[in-house]
């Protein structure tokens, strides 16, 4: 099992992370290179070019990445890390999964509101379950896994709210298909980041 709750998928590219030594597949990885000017970018889409230095998608292990010089030791030069990277990472990508969910939305493979995806939980329609991280427990609570799907309480009501246009946003859900399973790897690495365990709170109910 990987940082966020995922298992590790052998059929993925994988990557060592420059901080625990470990290798698994670059889906619990953030990507970094070495930018024209010698400073550290953070790679969210990993599609920049250059040799790729991976961390784990862990603050901590970012933060620690920073300070040990292990980015240099990597990138074998002298390279420069910006000011609270780990910070800069997890805004980043939290970004994406507002953004993703956003563009979810718009195609009808998203609903928000506890009625709307009490609904589709019923119907078997929904496979992500989407909780806001400082949502009611209680409220939480009422609502359920998706058989054979996945539940995050990886974004803040106001940034759930800002994929559905709303101000906050406690209860989202995704259909399969579409932007989905972007959604679900995207969200996994802001679990790590966040350090979230990925477990639910709204357990068991079916």
């Amino acid at each position: 099992m990987s940082r966020g709750g995922r298992d590790k998928d052998r059929t993925q590219p994988e990557r060592r992370c420059i901080v625990t030594g470990d290798v698994q597949p670059t889906q619990g990885l953030i990507r970094f290179v070495v930018g024209p000017d010698g400073m550290i970018i953070p790679d969210l889409a990993q599609k920049l070019p250059g040799r790729g230095i991976w961390v784990v998608a862990d603050k901590a292990a970012i933060d620690k990445a920073a300070a040990k010089g292990l980015f240099s030791r990597a990138a074998k030069m002298q390279v420069t890390t910006p000011d609270g990277l780990a910070e800069l990472v997890e805004a980043g990508q939290a970004r994406r999964v507002v953004d993703l969910v956003s563009l979810a939305r718009k195609s009808g493979k998203a609903v928000a509101g506890f009625e709307k995806v009490k609904g589709w939980l019923a119907d078997g329609v929904a496979k992500v379950l989407l909780q806001a991280s400082d949502g009611s427990e209680r409220g939480k609570g009422k609502l359920w896994t998706p058989k054979g799907g996945r539940w995050f309480g990886c974004l803040t009501a106001s940034e759930l709210g800002l994929s559905f246009g709303r101000d906050h946003v406690i209860h989202g859900a995704l259909a399969a298909g579409g932007l989905t399973d972007k959604v679900i790897l995207e969200a996994g690495r802001l679990t790590g980041l966040r350090g979230h365990d990925g477990s639910n709170s709204a357990v068991g109910k079916e």
